[in-house]
């Protein structure tokens, strides 16, 4: 994981994290989920801002179960209009401060953001899961 995904941009509002850019990560471990099911590989999209100690003891995870959205702070580019779902209270001097914590926010398996949800092609048949998602069922 990288320490941060951020990047300068000359426009920026001031306390904003400036640009992101989402990552994947891609598991081939099978996760056993909570209703009985199997996940037999999976994906999860997110976005880290600020820097990850030494001692890697500064990380704090930011989800939200309404939207699964990662995007929670920052801009996808110059010309996005709105930041992320949560800009008003992650970056530097904001309440969860950049400048202190490596923030990561993520993509909720089974959700339409990008993480492996039912539009996700099945790995066992190579058709989306759709209907037959584990967590659908």
């Amino acid at each position: 994981m990288p320490d941060s995904d951020t990047h300068a941009f000359a426009d920026r509002p001031a306390g904003s994290v400036g640009l992101v850019t989402p990552h994947v990560a891609r598991f081939d471990t099978p996760l056993a989920l909570a209703c009985g099911k199997v996940l037999p590989a999976y994906e999860l999209i997110y976005e880290t801002y600020g820097t990850l100690n030494a001692d890697r003891t500064n990380a704090v995870l930011i989800c939200h179960a309404l939207s699964g959205h990662h995007h929670a702070a920052g801009y996808h580019s110059e010309e996005d209009r709105k930041p992320g779902w949560w800009d008003a209270h992650i970056g530097p001097g904001k309440a969860i401060d950049t400048n202190r914590f490596f923030v990561v926010s993520l993509n909720n398996l089974g959700g339409c953001h990008g993480s492996t949800g039912p539009v996700s092609h099945n790995p066992e048949t190579g058709r989306q899961w759709g209907q037959s998602s584990p967590w659908s069922q």
